[in-house]
């Protein structure tokens, strides 16, 4: 299925309310699936399984299996890693000691495996678990490796379906595209323990974190703004797609050729932070949009697959700052409205007869494009982000 554009993928979560305490029920786990599966969407991701909702939605898929033979949708299924310490008053995190919950946490996941062997195709051993930004709960490269090969044992000894792929979800540094203080041999072990390599790629967060590419350069400037803008978004797609092929290159030079897919990439709609219009002025539907249909278009050019992050709203990533990016990632929000992406869909008709809580999908901006460029802002100029920079 991966690298197949038939079967397209999405990171999945359903959390309506600001914490995860209030579980999505099984209703509206329900109309989110319907809702994503007549988008073409035919893979999920998810990233836990502490949380009822991935053992509710492997529930949900096979209801609807069995209401409908023709139904089709599967799951890469995560299971989160920390560090000793992790989400704790404890002074220290030891990077090299995991958390006693990871034992617990790859039993469940191997449990669901089992018994949703026909809608379970991957298992994710952790999701960003490396990536030295992460610093409540990241492990080294060890860590993540003991589990994979435990559960490649798991498939070797039959207890696991032979066809399960097991990998780990991680930042392109993680996997040795980035830094030479990610380069390791534990790492190059795991590259070679995994059934394919999952690696995220988010230019969006670099058009704060390092926007080299993102600032209008001089020999642009005589451009009209939505040129800027159109120009700013295809160096964004270079720009994942160059993060891409440092994953590649690193495989590479150890003598590895496997599959490397895309477990996560997206474009916020919405900040008040680092990346609305006192920052790099990089979110908005629009923008998002043309970062869509380019990685997509890439995507299946290519035949890697992208898992889309992500399809709905969720307000529990940022919960004291609602208007906080992580919030608006999704491309449907809480109102049911389908954002600028995917208003295609609205007007071919997919939603007909679907809801979310009760609503109709319908679109962001009522679908006036002339409101939604209202809310949109050029990039700032190289000259502009470098005196940001230096004031910093």
């Amino acid at each position: 299925m991966l690298g197949d554009p038939e079967y397209r993928a999405i990171s999945f979560g359903a959390y309506r309310d600001t914490t995860r305490d209030v579980q999505p029920t099984l209703q509206q786990l329900k109309d989110d699936v319907r809702l994503l599966h007549a988008m073409g969407i035919r893979m999920l991701r998810t990233y836990n399984v502490y949380y009822d909702e991935a053992s509710n939605l492997l529930k949900v898929i096979r209801e609807l299996k069995e209401d409908d033979q023709e139904f089709e949708m599967y799951l890469m299924l995560g299971a989160w890693i920390d560090c000793k310490n992790a989400w704790t008053d404890e002074p220290e995190r030891i990077r090299d000691q995991e958390s006693e919950q990871n034992a617990g946490e790859i039993a469940r996941a191997v449990a669901l495996a089992q018994q949703y062997p026909d809608i379970v195709k991957i298992i994710a051993v952790g999701n960003e678990a490396m990536v030295h930004w992460a610093w409540e709960y990241y492990v080294e490269p060890a860590i993540i490796l003991r589990w994979v090969n435990y559960l490649q044992d798991l498939k070797r000894q039959g207890e696991l379906p032979e066809t399960l792929w097991i990998t780990t979800s991680d930042n392109f540094a993680s996997w040795g595209g980035g830094g030479s203080e990610y380069h390791n041999e534990d790492l190059n072990e795991l590259i070679r323990a995994v059934d394919y390599i999952s690696m995220h790629t988010y230019p969006m967060h670099d058009t704060h974190y390092n926007p080299d590419f993102w600032g209008v350069p001089e020999d642009e400037a005589h451009l009209g703004d939505m040129e800027k803008i159109h120009s700013a978004m295809v160096r964004s797609r270079d720009y994942a797609i160059g993060q891409y092929e440092s994953v590649v290159a690193y495989m590479h030079g150890l003598g590895v050729d496997k599959p490397v897919h895309v477990g996560e990439t997206g474009w916020a709609t919405q900040s008040n932070e680092y990346y609305g219009p006192e920052g790099s002025r990089a979110t908005d539907e629009y923008k998002s949009g043309l970062y869509y249909d380019h990685i997509m278009d890439w995507s299946e050019r290519e035949e890697v697959t992208v898992f889309y992050f992500e399809a709905f709203d969720e307000p529990w990533k940022d919960a004291r700052n609602p208007g906080g990016s992580e919030n608006h990632f999704g491309l449907i929000n809480l109102q049911a409205q389908a954002k600028y992406p995917i208003w295609d869909l609205v007007d071919a008709g997919v939603f007909e007869g679907l809801t979310r809580d009760g609503m109709p999908i319908t679109k962001t901006y009522n679908g006036d494009l002339d409101a939604l460029m209202e809310d949109v802002l050029v990039p700032p100029t190289k000259a502009e982000i470098e005196a940001r920079q230096d004031s910093e």
